[in-house]
């Protein structure tokens, strides 16, 4: 599993709220969630987005509510992964869930800025600064794992067969 893209960085503590607002959860439509993601901390997110960009953040993003409306309009949105120093859990959980890619990593994260060229290999467990020229070593993520990424999701790796 590979990701390259640039980064677009945040602080600690970026709650489900500022990631997706809840004057937003009256629609189940993924793309009008994504029109919406990060508006209240970054209005320029959605116009600076770029299919494959990678997200980058510090300790306990997606805290507050169990809300999925927030991994989902970070998926749609184009950010293809999410590294951070930590991930308040039901978020991880449900980025799992639905197939958006994260992974823990505090070097990678004090070693990555805005704008720069980053690359990672999950079957590995490698991040790579392209800008900088540093790579970072991390968990590489268990097959089952990468498995619900690549389908898409839970829901979709259990009706493929993936997961049992």
């Amino acid at each position: 599993m590979k990701y390259k893209g640039t980064a677009i960085t945040y602080g600690d503590n970026v709650d489900t709220d500022v990631i997706i607002p809840a004057r937003y959860l009256n629609t189940i439509d993924k793309k009008e969630l994504a029109s919406h993601c990060m508006e209240d901390i970054d209005k320029t997110f959605v116009t600076r987005v770029k299919e494959g960009d990678i997200m980058v953040a510090g300790y306990n993003f997606g805290c507050g509510s169990s809300r999925e409306h927030a991994p989902i309009a970070i998926k749609e949105s184009g950010i293809s992964l999410v590294i951070a120093r930590s991930f308040a859990r039901i978020f991880y959980r449900n980025s799992i869930n639905i197939g958006l890619a994260i992974l823990e990593c505090e070097e990678a994260v004090d070693g990555i800025k805005e704008g720069d060229s980053v690359e990672a290999d999950l079957s590995l467990g490698v991040i790579y600064n392209r800008t900088t020229g540093k790579s970072f070593k991390t968990q590489p993520f268990p097959e089952f794992i990468q498995k619900i990424i690549v389908n898409g999701g839970l829901v979709q790796s259990i009706q493929k067969g993936e997961i049992r």
